[in-house]
């Protein structure tokens, strides 16, 4: 009998690390990819207090966007758009073929059409009453 047990953690910390190593590590094994360039592009102010930002990472010829966020007071001045071209022109520069992100309903599914993304899949009442949207966009 095995002495394992699960355990449930807050915050990963060490062990986070090491899964996400471990499978970064057999995903090179079974590819042979193994660059990865991380994004993360913020957007700050005079005082050095960040404002919003583009978190993500490219591998496999995907810039994979993770997050696009602009404060509120800064919303409309076309950051959001100034952070995607940024991102956009880097995953260009490392040779990625296309872009793929995740939103809500209730956030920024229309900016991201206009810019030429499409859904390629949705999962209703996530979280209730709303949808998530799964877009990607050939550069």
């Amino acid at each position: 009998m095995s002495d394992l047990k699960i355990v449930f953690e807050q915050e990963g910390g060490a062990a986070a690390r090491l899964v996400r190593d471990r499978l970064d590590m057999f995903n090179v094994g079974v590819t042979g990819v193994s660059t990865y360039y991380p994004v993360n592009l913020f957007l700050k102010n005079a005082r050095g207090e960040t404002m919003g930002g583009l978190l993500g990472g490219i591998w496999g010829g995907w810039l994979h966007i993770t997050f696009l966020w602009i404060d509120e007071s800064e919303r409309g001045k076309r950051w959001a758009t100034k952070l995607m071209d940024q991102a956009e022109a880097y995953a260009r520069e490392r040779k990625c073929h296309s872009v793929e992100l995740d939103t809500h309903s209730f956030q920024a599914r229309p900016f991201y059409e206009r810019r030429g993304y499409e859904v390629y899949g949705t999962l209703d009442d996530y979280p209730k009453g709303h949808k998530k949207f799964f877009l990607k966009k050939k550069l």
